[in-house]
């Protein structure tokens, strides 16, 4: 004969609350696309903007130039540059999965608000490049000004 599991009350309390603890996450989740935000009524604006083109050269590394002039901006050696060649490949491959060729630079943009991003003006695709930590986004900013 079966014998019936008995639930002990002291257990259903903390099963509840996590319970609605867990309802209550969902809720805000699916909520925050309609939920006021502090950057409401607010254009970013646009500090330092950098239109540029990366290159895989034979020796391994990375040329990067300024878009349309072509001008040198940074040169990556192979196995350096390691946060900026990821970021650069993974935008890359997409590009690659939609059929989309290299003639349409990627742009780097530091805005008023301390953000840094880097957007695939082929695909739509922008990175906000300070949530990877401030020397990953670093290695970005220092393309906004240099010139080799």
């Amino acid at each position: 004969m079966p014998e019936a599991i008995e639930i002990h009350p002291i257990l259903r309390r903390p099963a509840l609350v996590c319970g609605a603890m867990v309802a209550g996450m969902l809720a805000l989740v699916l909520a925050s696309p309609f939920l006021p935000s502090a950057r409401d009524g607010q254009v970013p604006v646009a500090v330092a903007q950098r239109d540029l083109h990366f290159t895989d050269r034979a020796d391994g590394g990375v040329a990067i130039t300024e878009a349309p002039s072509g001008r040198p901006v940074a040169t990556l050696e192979p196995g350096e540059g390691g946060f900026v060649r990821g970021t650069v490949r993974g935008l890359v491959r997409e590009r690659r999965r939609e059929d989309i060729g290299s003639a349409i630079p990627f742009r780097l943009t530091a805005w008023q608000t301390g953000q840094l991003t880097l957007e695939d003006q082929a695909t739509g695709r922008r990175l906000d490049l300070t949530g990877f930590g401030q020397s990953n986004s670093a290695a970005f900013a220092r393309l906004l000004t240099n010139r080799e």
